[in-house]
This record gives structure tokens, sequence and C-alpha cells, in this order.
């Protein structure tokens, strides 16, 4: 095998490696571990944060929340240390993201991506992700939507790349991320506009 054969070879287990990752649900591996229901099968039925905070409470979202961003953050900052070429390095945030939302250990049911978007792009730059971060907890705090706080923050999201990082193999990628993540809050977007969407803290029942 040639120099630029292990190269490829290398690069492409990177990206796998990092989808690979991405599609283990900490939601549910989390509410396992600690006997709680399944997500999936009560409130909005969605295996993130936000519904296990809801349905168990703090310490488990917490647990979820931070399990989802690190498997965001850790196979994209690996790439990154790797000094990966930076369209391996856009490929591996986006495998990563769409794990989670399409995880293969799952049936390919997985969340709406929010906290694993946080987790990637903190993998590519501390500030594009404390960016984020800062908008989304602006929009929460004056609004009270954990979701349209994620939209807005998602929405923004290909800007502040291509402020801090403007190439085409991250911005294309990042927002690539940004409308796969709006397809998956449609519903939410449905409830938002008719005023049904549940508030943050407030019980899914």
């Amino acid at each position: 095998m040639t120099d630029s054969n292990r190269t490829m070879f290398l690069n492409v287990m990177l990206v796998l490696l990092a989808y690979l990752l991405g599609s283990i649900s900490s939601a549910v591996v989390v509410c396992k571990v600690t006997g709680l229901s399944d997500p999936r099968s009560h409130g909005s039925k969605n295996p993130g944060a936000t519904n296990v905070l809801r349905l168990h409470g703090k310490k488990a979202a917490a647990l979820t929340l931070t399990g989802d961003v690190l498997k965001g953050f850790v196979p994209v900052f690996v790439v990154y240390l790797l000094n990966a070429p930076l369209p391996v390095l856009g490929l591996a945030a986006l495998a990563a993201f769409c794990g989670h939302l399409f995880p293969v250990f799952f049936r390919f049911q997985g969340g709406k991506g929010v906290a694993t978007l946080i987790g990637v792009l903190f993998g590519i730059n501390a500030f594009l992700g404390l960016a984020f971060v800062v908008t989304w907890l602006i929009v929460a705090f004056l609004f009270r939507y954990s979701s349209l706080a994620g939209l807005t923050a998602s929405a923004l999201a290909p800007v502040y790349c291509g402020l801090l990082n403007p190439s085409p193999y991250l911005v294309i990628p990042v927002s690539i991320m940004a409308v796969i993540l709006f397809w998956r809050h449609r519903s939410n977007i449905r409830n938002l506009l008719s005023g049904t969407e549940d508030k943050i803290g407030e019980k899914n029942g």
C-alpha cells in the first residue's frame, strides 16, 4: 500500500469512526444505566437532553447533554489534532452529527442534533462553539424556548463559521448541518408558530 493509499484509508476510517461514535445514543444509554424509562417511548419521544430533562430531571439530562456534546467534539478534535486536511475535518464533523440523527445502532432513529452540533463546532474552533452557545443562551433567556434557541443559533452557525474559518470545506458542512437541524425541528417550528411549544422548565405531559 502506497503512502497515498494509506492516507486515504486513514481519512476514510476517521470519518467512519466519527459516524459510529455519533451513533451512540447518550439519552438511551444514560436512561438504561440509571434504570429510567426509555425517552423514545415518552414525552416528545426524542432521545435528547431536553426530553430527558422533562421526563427524568436535571441529573439525567446533564449526563445526556454531556454525552451528546462529547460524541460530537471528540472525533472532530481528534481529526484536528492529526492535522487532517480541511475536507476530512468537515466530513468528520458532518458524519458525527449525522450519526446522532441517524444512528446505525438504533435503527437510524436519533435525536435532533443541537447538543452534538455544539460539540462538533467546538471541535472545529473553540470560538465557533462559544458563539453558538452564547447565542443559544441569549435566545433561551429571552424567550424560554429551547427549540427556538437551537434554531436561531444553528441559523447563525454558518455565518460564525464563515467569519472564523472562511473555508468552504467547513462552511458548507456547517450549513448542511444547520439545514438538517431545521428539518429535524419541523414539528417544533409548527408548535412555535401555533403557540403550543413547551417552554424550558415545563413538563411535557
